[in-house]
């Protein structure tokens, strides 16, 4: 095999693993979090189970940006200077819009990135300006991020992680921030595919996992 193609090999394995790999185990740990924080604030099954789709779903919009990802992975510095990685929640909205899902996963979905005060992206939306669930799902897609691999660095523990969250608390809605530290004390945070548990099993058999906790 030529060298040309051996580089055109690995650079599809690249990006099938952050397709495929890295962003799919990230969802599924946003989708059960996300699913975990809900239900601790109480909401209706019906929204927790949204927001298990919205969790699943909300980076979505990578999948358009690997062209521009791909072989910069090792560098966080450029990837995050790069105002394309800013538009994949804009691009997952589109990308989702008018295939039946419903206003409440698409909006969580779109505003993701907002922060409680108002730095956040697409739209600088502040506090309950931000849709209630891009606001539990801000929370819990730091969280995965923080507490997993990356390839520029290893994940953090996750009393280093609550420490890095309470830091940044001005991006966060205070009510859904304790709900998640009382999932977070409550439950075994598994790092892979598994994503959040309690520690007498799967929490979710019904939802997005079969009783293996995998979708």
């Amino acid at each position: 095999m030529g060298a040309a193609r051996i580089d055109a090999v690995r650079a599809t394995e690249r990006i099938l693993e952050f397709d495929l790999s890295v962003e799919l185990n990230h969802g599924i740990v946003v989708s059960n979090l996300a699913y975990a924080v809900a239900s601790e604030m109480g909401l209706e099954e019906s929204v927790c189970y949204e927001l298990a789709i919205a969790g699943m779903l909300h980076d979505i919009g990578k999948l358009k940006l690997t062209g521009y990802i791909d072989g910069r992975e090792q560098d966080p510095l450029l990837i995050e200077e790069l105002k394309y990685v800013r538009m994949h929640s804009t691009l997952g909205y589109e990308e989702l819009k008018g295939q039946g899902y419903s206003d409440f996963v698409l909006e969580s979905i779109l505003y993701h990135h907002e922060n409680y005060d108002g730095s956040g992206y697409p739209s600088n939306l502040a506090g309950e300006e931000i849709p209630l669930g891009a606001r539990i799902l801000r929370v819990c897609d730091v969280f995965a991020a923080l507490s997993s691999d990356r390839p520029y660095r290893s994940a953090f523990d996750i009393h280093t992680v609550m420490e890095l969250m309470i830091d940044e608390i001005k991006n966060f809605d205070m009510e859904i921030f304790l709900a998640f530290q009382r999932v977070i004390h409550n439950t075994r945070i598994a790092g892979g595919p598994n994503g959040v548990k309690e520690k007498t099993g799967n929490r979710y058999e019904g939802h997005f996992t079969k009783g293996d906790g995998n979708p």
